[in-house]
């Protein structure tokens, strides 16, 4: 059997609890090849919203800007950057309605940097989404070993300055976190 991403995980259920919506400004950190929040999240916030797809690897970068490109989509922009290192990014402090780390956390060396980061760029009250793996499908996701655990997630949070509001159920393979810029 075969898994597609909403199968896995459907970012508008995502989209509903956080209220996303036309004209926000939001950020897929860590986006992945097929940027699978990022394209959902471009019609969700129209074109009076932008979204931003950060990742480390420019390859990445480069098939996001092609598919953006191909298939019309004109609020995205691409953003090549170390999510653990504070002040890399290059938007403007405090100037996004909400984040995603997204299959994410369980790959950085330094949880809190890239936590850190996030919230430089959020504004007050703004919304952060942590998703990640908490069961081994097949050959899809990390080794048990390398999965983080939610309840560390949450103290990393809250030791930063982020409150957790809600964890929904998104399906049997992730958990999500989703908190507020307080």
């Amino acid at each position: 059997m075969t898994h597609s991403g909403i199968a896995l995980i459907d970012p508008n259920k995502i989209f509903e609890e956080i209220h996303l919506a036309d004209g926000m400004r939001v950020a897929d950190f860590g986006c992945g090849r097929t940027g699978h929040f990022i394209f959902l999240a471009s019609r969700a916030v129209g074109e009076r919203g932008a979204v931003y797809a950060m990742d480390i690897i420019k390859d990445i970068l480069e098939n996001i800007k092609s598919r953006s490109r191909s298939e019309g989509y004109r609020n995205i922009q691409t953003i090549w950057t170390d999510l653990e290192k504070i002040g890399a990014a290059p938007i403007p402090e405090e100037t996004l309605d909400a984040g995603f780390f997204v299959n994410v956390m369980f790959m950085l060396q330094n949880k809190e940097q890239a936590l850190k980061e996030a919230i430089r760029l959020l504004k007050k009250d703004a919304w952060l989404v942590v998703v990640d793996w908490s069961k081994k499908i097949g050959p899809l996701g990390p080794e048990l070993s390398q999965m983080v655990k939610d309840e560390e997630i949450v103290s990393l949070a809250e030791t930063v300055g982020l409150k957790l509001v809600d964890k929904p159920i998104i399906g049997d393979y992730h958990f999500c976190l989703i908190f507020k810029k307080m």
